[in-house]
């Protein structure tokens, strides 16, 4: 506590008696002028020794010092980031060569530009945005509010997500290890937009002393995919569920399994915008995921091993279509910056299980640092009912700014 002003009073009117008499004593023959010129300056050294002692007393006690400026508050503080979020934008550009007479890609083009805007909402949730800048215009790729303090350890997230089905349809596409995604992806979980739309979801861990164990379960609109999933009526919703397991092998070593479904209703029924028919779908899926990286040369050896099964069963007119399909893909890292991979795979058509078609790739990717990326990919696809294609795929992925982790 700093000094009363009565004591402040006492203390000034002591030292100033005791500095009249110092003055009077050392300049006994001095005009009155100069005895008070001497008093003023002696006052002046005693204030100054007086505030230099409440200062340091107020920092000893946390108390702000008398005159002292006021701290500057974050929000005046330069680069403070109360009230901005990271803001990061990533592009994904794709060169193409070769033939492909089912789906072909533009020579050159930008394929994507995702904008995210990421922050901590609160001590109770954080939000995560991801805007994709594409050919057809402006979407939300992602739009989501997590909420991390729920009751009974429960994480639950609202708005539009990625549903959590599988592996490779939770990824964003510059998270990918390959120029375009598997075939089996493309033919029965919905494509490049995958399953992903406006809805709820919970996830809970369940303890155990093997394993890391977490159950999902989501709730959507049941809009999602390309021609995967089709909503006609309010109450047409799509229901997820995924269980994930994770366990260490060693300190170099872990694995990754999942089981995942989905169910929903899909298009099949509706004919020029009219409801003739109610079909649904339903997915199975298993993945499994193996990373392997040697603490003692963590930045130049590494492998992951990745592979997804998916079975489909689709209501339609005609009878219902039972589709499966697969890929396993492997990528090794060779070199401080140099990886390389292999992928292959087979897939029936959701809405035509008698076609399958079979593919088989090749990538080599160099990292100039890890904001960018220099990707080539060999891809061939034997298609059930056209010419093989053989395309050779060039990607340059590259960001700027504060981009946050995604999902391990």
């Amino acid at each position: 506590m700093r000094p009363a002003p009565i004591v402040r009073a006492a203390m000034v009117a002591a030292v100033m008696l005791a500095a009249s008499n110092a003055a009077f004593a050392q300049v006994p023959d001095a005009s009155p002028q100069e005895l008070r010129d001497a008093i003023d300056q002696l006052r002046r050294e005693l204030d100054a020794r007086l505030s230099a002692l409440e200062a340091r007393l107020a920092a000893v006690e946390g108390e702000p010092s008398p005159g002292a400026a006021p701290a500057p508050s974050a929000a005046a503080v330069p680069g403070a980031k109360v009230f901005n979020p990271d803001i990061a934008v990533i592009g994904n550009f794709l060169g193409a060569a070769g033939r492909n007479d089912v789906d072909p890609a533009p020579p050159l083009e930008l394929r994507e530009a995702e904008a995210s805007l990421q922050a901590i909402v609160d001590p109770y949730a954080r939000a995560d945005f991801f805007l994709a800048f594409g050919g057809e215009g402006v979407e939300i790729e992602e739009g989501v509010l997590t909420l991390t303090a729920l009751p009974a350890g429960l994480l639950g997230k609202v708005g539009r997500m990625k549903a959590a089905f599988g592996k490779v349809n939770t990824l964003h596409t510059h998270m990918l290890p390959w120029a375009d995604r598997p075939l089996v992806i493309d033919n029965l979980v919905g494509g490049e937009e995958g399953i992903a739309d406006a809805g709820l979801s919970v996830a809970k861990l369940l303890p155990n002393p093997w394993f890391f164990l977490e159950a999902t379960g989501q709730v959507f609109r049941g809009d999602a995919g390309d021609g995967l999933f089709a909503s006609s009526r309010r109450r047409d919703l799509l229901y997820v569920g995924h269980l994930r397991g994770y366990r260490d092998l060693s300190d170099s070593a872990n694995v990754d399994l999942g089981v995942s479904f989905a169910q929903g209703h899909n298009p099949a029924g509706v004919v020029d915008d009219a409801d003739v028919g109610r079909f649904e779908t339903r997915l199975y899926g298993i993945d499994a995921t193996v990373r392997w990286r040697p603490l003692a040369r963590a930045i130049y050896r590494s492998f992951l091993g990745r592979s997804e099964i998916v079975w489909s069963r689709r209501g339609q007119f005609g009878g219902e279509q039972r589709a499966a399909g697969f890929y396993v893909s492997g990528d090794y890292q060779f070199a401080r910056r140099w990886f390389a991979g292999v992928r292959a795979g087979r897939s029936a058509r959701a809405s035509d299980a008698a076609r399958r078609d079979q593919e088989a790739a090749g990538t080599v990717t160099f990292w100039p640092s890890e904001f960018s990326q220099v990707r080539g990919e060999y891809r061939r696809i034997g298609w059930a009912d056209a010419p093989a294609s053989h395309e050779v795929l060039v990607q340059f992925l590259f960001a700027i700014g504060a981009h946050g982790a995604h999902p391990f």
